[in-house]
C-alpha cells in the first residue's frame, strides 16, 4: 500500500518573515525541521515583495518542496475572506493520496480559528503548533464541531441585489420557497424575478436535482401569465413515436390507438407557460418542428390539416451543455438562440456555500410537517459533519430522500451519524460503475466518456495546482494544448 503524501498547510506569520532576516527559525521552518513533510503549501497576506524575500531564504533552509499563494485580504482578521481562501486551498489539496497537516501557530487568531473549523469538519487534518518554549508539537483538539461556518462574505445585501437586478421587484411567494443564503443563488433568484416580468424564453442549466422546475414554476407564478396554465413535460421520458402527439396533439384515428382527439402540451399551455424539461434530449427532426412553432406561433396536430395558433411562454431546462451540442452538430444553433434569451445556470449543491445545513433543517422540518408521527427531529453534530462531507451528486433531491430515510429509521428525536450512514447510497468506484452498466437498458456512451474524462481532468488539475503542462503529463496527453482541447470539449474551466 502506497503511503499518503503528507502536506503541511499554513499561513505565513510575522515571526516567519523575521526569521528570513536571520533571527530564529520561525514556526514554519521549525515545523519542517521537526516533522517529515512531503510538501508545504503557504498562504500569505503580507505584501508580495515580503513573501518573495522570505521564500528565497526558506528554500535555502529546507529541501521540502514549497508552493506559495498570495491572498490579498482586506484585513488579516476578516473571517469571511480568510474562510474563502483557506477552504479553497484545502479543497484543492484533499485527494485520496494526500494527508493534510495544518500548522496553527502562524497568523492571526482569526486564521487559527478558521483552520480548526475546517480541519474538524470539511477537511480532516492533523494539527501542529510551534513555540520557542515547547518546540513543535502535534495538537489534539478535544471537541467536535458541527456547525457549518457561513462567512459574512457569502451574504448579499438588499441594495446589492437591487443594483444587480436593475429594479426593486417584489419577491413572489414561489421565490421565497427557494431556500438559500448563497450569494450565487440569491443573485440567480433576483435575475429570475426580472426574467419573470419580461416573458422572454428562459433556458435553465443544472445537474439533476438542482431545482430547475422549482425555478420554472417560480418564474411562471411571478409573471403576468400566473393565472394561466403551467404545463410541465419531461422530453427525455417521451417515447419517440409519441413525441409529435405529446407536443402538438392528434386527431381521432390519426394512428393506431388514437381513439379520440387529444390536445398536445402546446395547446394545453395556451396563454400560460410551457416547461420542457430535459430539453437537450430532443432529436434533430423534432427540433426542426419545434423551431417552426416558436418562429410562427402555429402548429398542426397529428392527423389534422388545420393549423392552430398558440401563445405560450417557453421555459426549457437541461443538464447538457447545449453550446457544446451545437458545436458538435447535435443541436440546432437557430433553436438554441431562440430558447436561450434568458439563461440561468443553477449551481450544484456542493457549490452552494452555506446552504447544506440550512436546507437540511428546512427539508427535515417539511418532512415532519407532512407526517406528525415522525416528530420534530434534530440532526446531531456528527451527522451534520457527514452531511457536509458527502458530495451530493443528486443535489437537493438526494438530500431530501436521504433525510427522509434517516427520519424513518431514527429511533429517537436525534438523527445520529449512523442514521445518515444507513440512509446514504454510496456509489461504487468509478471504474466498476462504468464497466458494470447494463447496455441492454440503453446507455449514453458519450455521457459516460464525458463523466470519466471530466473526473480525471479535474483531479489532475487539482493535484498540479492548475498547471496544465504537468496535468497533461499525468494524463498521458501529448501537450498542454491537447489538455486545453479536452477541457474545452468537456466544459471544464
Amino acid at each position: 500500500m502506497v503511503a499518503k503524501k503528507n502536506v503541511l498547510v499554513c499561513w505565513v506569520g510575522g515571526n516567519d518573515l523575521k526569521a528570513g532576516d536571520g533571527k530564529e527559525a520561525g514556526p514554519i521552518l521549525s515545523a519542517l525541521r521537526s516533522v517529515d513533510f512531503d510538501a508545504v503549501e503557504l498562504l500569505c497576506s503580507y505584501p508580495i515583495e515580503h513573501l518573495d524575500a522570505y521564500l528565497a531564504w526558506l528554500s535555502t533552509q529546507t529541501n521540502v518542496p514549497i508552493r506559495s499563494h498570495h491572498e490579498a485580504l482586506s484585513s488579516p482578521v476578516n473571517f469571511g475572506e480568510i474562510y474563502q481562501a483557506a477552504s479553497r486551498h484545502l479543497k484543492q489539496l484533499t485527494t485520496p493520496d494526500t494527508r493534510l497537516s495544518i500548522l496553527l501557530s502562524p497568523g492571526t487568531p482569526a486564521m487559527q480559528a478558521v483552520w480548526i473549523l475546517l480541519g474538524k469538519t470539511r477537511y480532516p487534518a492533523t494539527f501542529y503548533q510551534s513555540s520557542l518554549e515547547q518546540g513543535v508539537q502535534q495538537v489534539e483538539v478535544p471537541f467536535e464541531i458541527a456547525a457549518e461556518y457561513v462567512p459574512a462574505a457569502n451574504t448579499i445585501s438588499t441594495d446589492k441585489l437591487v443594483q444587480l437586478a436593475g429594479l426593486d421587484a417584489p419577491v413572489d411567494a414561489a421565490f421565497d420557497s427557494i431556500v438559500t443564503q448563497s450569494e450565487r443563488m440569491l443573485a440567480l433568484k433576483a435575475q429570475a424575478q426580472i426574467l419573470a416580468t419580461k416573458q422572454v424564453p428562459v433556458l435553465i442549466y443544472g445537474e439533476t436535482g438542482t431545482g430547475k422546475e422549482l425555478f420554472a414554476r417560480a418564474i411562471h407564478n411571478a409573471s403576468p401569465r400566473s393565472a394561466a396554465p403551467f404545463v410541465a413535460v419531461n422530453c427525455g421520458a417521451i417515447v419517440p413515436e409519441l413525441i409529435d402527439s405529446t407536443l402538438f396533439g392528434h386527431k381521432k384515428g390519426a394512428f393506431t390507438g388514437a381513439i379520440a382527439d387529444r390536445p398536445g402540451v402546446f395547446q394545453q399551455a395556451h396563454g400560460g407557460t410551457l416547461f420542457l424539461d430535459e430539453f437537450g434530449e430532443l432529436t434533430a427532426d423534432v427540433q426542426v418542428r419545434l423551431l417552426r412553432v416558436l418562429q410562427e406561433g402555429t402548429f398542426t396536430p397529428v392527423g389534422s390539416s388545420q393549423e392552430l395558433k398558440v401563445d405560450v411562454r417557453l421555459i426549457t431546462a437541461t443538464h447538457r451543455n447545449l453550446m457544446q451540442e451545437v458545436a458538435h452538430g447535435r443541436f440546432r444553433e437557430d433553436l438554441f438562440y431562440r430558447v436561450a434569451v434568458g439563461v440561468l445556470h443553477l449551481p450544484p449543491l456542493r457549490e452552494r456555500e452555506g446552504d447544506l445545513l440550512l436546507l437540511s433543517e428546512m427539508l427535515l422540518a417539511g418532512i415532519a410537517s407532512q407526517d406528525a408521527s415522525l416528530g420534530d427531529k434534530k440532526i446531531s453534530a456528527e451527522a451534520k459533519n457527514l452531511i457536509l462531507q458527502h458530495p451530493w451528486r443528486g443535489n437537493v433531491r438526494e438530500l431530501q430522500s436521504t433525510l427522509l430515510r434517516a427520519a424513518l429509521w431514527c429511533q429517537g428525536d436525534l438523527i445520529a451519524a449512523h442514521d445518515i450512514e444507513q440512509a446514504l447510497f454510496k456509489l461504487p468506484q468509478a471504474q466498476a460503475d462504468v464497466l458494470a452498466m447494463d447496455v441492454a437498458q440503453g446507455i449514453d456512451l458519450q455521457q459516460v466518456i464525458a463523466e470519466v474524462a471530466g473526473h480525471y481532468l479535474r483531479k489532475a488539475l487539482a493535484l498540479t495546482g492548475n498547471n496544465k503542462t504537468r496535468a497533461a503529463s499525468l494524463l498521458g496527453l501529448r501537450s498542454q494544448q491537447t489538455l486545453s482541447n479536452w477541457m474545452d470539449k468537456y466544459g471544464i474551466e
